[in-house]
This record gives structure tokens, sequence and C-alpha cells, in this order.
């Protein structure tokens, strides 16, 4: 078991179609390991590595793609019996559902070509994983679910303590416009109108993370008003992104060298943002060049 009573490994398993890729990127975003598509027979010893790895959680997805389904419930009863607590979760939709889904995404149903068609290929794996079904410590039907709530699901059950209360981590990055604009921004705020301490000489070699260019940057009356609505903006936009599953953005705060006014913003939108329980990284794109650009 994890640290938070959650087990320290969950096999993923169950019908093509119900959401095992969407499960296993939620996973994935919580900080687990994830391997899919892994042989059954292999489960007991992938398990057992990965705890001498590094005891980190594992989610192990075995499937019809694999083969040799029928091994999956003897191997599971392996682990079980080493004293590796594991979770067999099971993902069901309707026959209807996982139809309608092959259809929409045009997919080829693993067991396609074994039996002809989608609709015998779905019986035919229902009646392959019946026993796991039965077995399973968890089932969640899919059928009615709308996009988002299968992660949600998931993040309210694996999630540790820590994870649940900061369900997303902000980067906040200063940059200079001069050197180009970062490519995995999601959100861009240019403070270039802002009075620039590059053109001050004692301030010129300094940095944002200097006090003398943050009380000068934090003097123009303009810096405040905008921080205001800054904080509005983010604070206002961030409970929202979590609840479209966002587990990361990227906030560049820019200017023109990247060094004295971004700086500053930056470090002080991270501050906001931390009193207010995010997980925050703060990073300074390019702080390479201020000392080389004096």
């Amino acid at each position: 078991m994890t640290s938070n009573g959650s087990p320290q490994i969950v096999v993923l398993t169950g019908m093509s179609g119900a959401g095992k890729q969407a499960a296993q990127r939620t996973f994935e975003d919580l900080g687990w390991r994830v391997v899919d598509n892994l042989p059954p027979r292999l489960l007991p010893m992938v398990a057992a590595q990965s705890k001498d790895d590094d005891n980190k959680p594992l989610c192990l997805v075995c499937d019809v793609r694999g083969g040799h389904i029928a091994d999956l419930l003897p191997a599971y009863e392996i682990l079980n019996e080493t004293g590796i607590k594991g979770v067999l979760l099971f993902l069901d939709a309707s026959d209807e559902t996982l139809l309608r889904r092959f259809k929409e995404t045009r997919r080829t149903h693993p067991l396609f070509t074994e039996t002809g068609g989608i609709i015998p290929a779905i019986a035919r794996e229902r009646e392959y994983l019946a026993p796991l079904k039965e077995r399973a410590d968890r089932v969640i039907d899919t059928s009615a679910s709308a996009p988002g709530e299968l992660r949600g699901l998931l993040m309210d059950e694996y999630a540790t303590a820590e994870r649940k209360q900061h369900p997303i981590t902000v980067t906040v990055a200063s940059f200079g416009f001069k050197y180009g604009m970062p490519q995995d921004a999601d959100l861009l705020f240019d403070v270039r109108f802002l009075s620039n301490p590059f053109y001050v000489p004692e301030l010129k070699a300094h940095t944002g993370l200097d006090e003398e260019v943050i009380r000068y940057v934090m003097g123009d009356e303009r810096t405040e008003a905008f921080l205001e609505r800054l904080y509005d903006l983010v604070g206002w936009s961030l409970p929202h992104y979590v609840s479209e599953g966002k587990a990361y953005l990227t906030i560049g705060i820019g200017c023109t060298g990247g060094k004295h006014r971004s700086v500053v913003v930056a470090e002080k939108l991270a501050h906001f943002l931390r009193d207010r329980g995010y997980r925050v990284l703060v990073q300074h794109r390019d702080a390479a060049h201020w000392r080389t650009h004096q």
C-alpha cells in the first residue's frame, strides 16, 4: 500500500473501447509508472522488479491485445500471494456503446480479424473477460460517462492526499521576447509596457530577483494595477483548467530581455498562486543571457 492507503499496484483490464487509454493517461498524470499491453504471465515478475527498483506505484495494463488473457487471473493470484497488494480494475461499457465508439473512431477491434466483424469481436471479448470481471476488485462502467468523468473518478480514488490538494502543476516562466516566445506556454502575458530598469545605469546589471529592481518595477503604479488583474484572471481560470482535467499549465511572462520586469512579475504571480495552495514551479528561461548581455 502507498502512504495514503492506496494500492501499490493496479492491474487495469476490461473491454476494448471502455476507456483504458484515458485511464492510463490519468495514472501517468498521478505519477504512477504505467506498463501497457503487458503479457499476463509477466505480471508477477514486472511487479516484483518495480517494487525492488523504487517502490513507485504501478499500473499494469493487461487485455486481449497481449494474448493469453486466460493467464491473467492465475498471474494476479500469484501476485497477491507474494504479499504485493494489488487491485484488479475492470473497465466496461455496454455493447451498444462500444460499437458506437469503434464506429466513431474507426479503430480496429483487437479481435476483428479473429471473428470477422466488430459485433462478434465484442461478444468474443466479453466471453474471454467474463471471469476477470467477476473477480475484479473494482468495475467501472463508462457507458454513460461524459469526457473527463473517468479521469475525475480515478483521481478521487487513486491520487495521494497531496495530489488531491494540488491537482495541477503551474509553471510560471519569465522570458525575453528578443529570444523568442516559449513554445510550451498555455497563457502569455506581455509586460513590456512597464518601466524598464535596463535604462537605469545602476540597475542594468541587476535582475528581477534583486531588491533594487523589484522596488523600481513595483514603483510603477501600473505594475500593481496589472498584477491585480492578472491575479483575478489566473485565479479564476485555474479551477476551470482543473475541472477539465489539465494536469500541467505553463504561464509565460515576457519583457524585452527576460531579465528585469518579467522576472519580477513572474515571482509575484508564483507567490500569489502558492499562497492559494497550488503547486508552482518558477523558471527564468533566459537567465543564461543575464551576464552576457548587461
